[in-house]
């Protein structure tokens, strides 16, 4: 390498991009799928942010994804009353047996359908800035540049993670999620198209839990 770019690699008032992918680094949470830990920047899902899930069809294995990440986040590491999975207005009722299996804390999850469908937006934004709730997961019917910047906002402010399932409609939509990806379901498997992630480049990860 040429003195001279070796010299201005070192000035500390440079930015590098490896440096801003050491920064994402800082909270991360392994996705308990090493295929798809290593395209993740840090090894895992970013925390305190949004998350998009988009989908064909809810039901489809997108609980599947998070499990292993939701399970951890539902055991707290102090005896405050934190470490709440909210689920806001689910497409279907949560089968405890099934959670279970998975190793969930079932005493930590709680289920919220708001009366109105305008209101899904407004609980997760409380849920999410609350700091006891340590993932909100949600169904919204809409969710615009607004919507996501202030859930994006209310994850930092409550250190929580906000995981978002949308339809594949919403991929070309602008949202201020750290994290997009579309889950691809076929007969060869299960697909990830991670189109936007923070730090990182987009690729696909196929069949990721094999």
């Amino acid at each position: 390498m040429p003195d001279i770019l070796e010299n201005l690699l070192k000035n500390p008032y440079i930015w590098q991009g490896q440096s801003h992918i050491q920064q994402a680094d800082l909270e991360c949470l392994p996705s308990g799928y090493s295929k798809l830990d290593q395209h993740l920047p840090g090894g895992g899902w970013p925390q305190n942010s949004l998350t998009e899930i988009l989908l064909d069809n809810y039901g489809t294995g997108e609980l599947r994804l998070l499990m292993p990440a939701l399970t951890h986040l539902s055991f707290p590491t102090d005896d405050s009353d934190s470490g709440w999975i909210a689920w806001i207005a689910p497409p279907f009722e949560p089968f405890p047996p099934a959670l279970k299996e998975w190793g969930m804390n079932l005493s930590r999850i709680l289920i919220i359908w708001p009366n109105r469908f305008k209101d899904i937006l407004w609980t997760a934004e409380q849920a999410l800035s609350s700091g006891t709730c340590a993932a909100v997961l949600l169904w919204p019917n809409i969710l615009d540049d607004v919507a996501s910047r202030r859930l994006q906002l209310a994850a930092k402010k409550g250190q929580s993670w906000a995981i978002a399932f949308r339809p594949f409609n919403a991929q070309s939509q602008i949202s201020a999620a750290k994290l997009r990806i579309r889950m691809d379901v076929s007969a060869e498997g299960t697909h990830l198209n991670i189109f936007k992630i923070c730090g990182g480049r987009p690729v696909i990860v196929r069949d990721y839990a094999s």
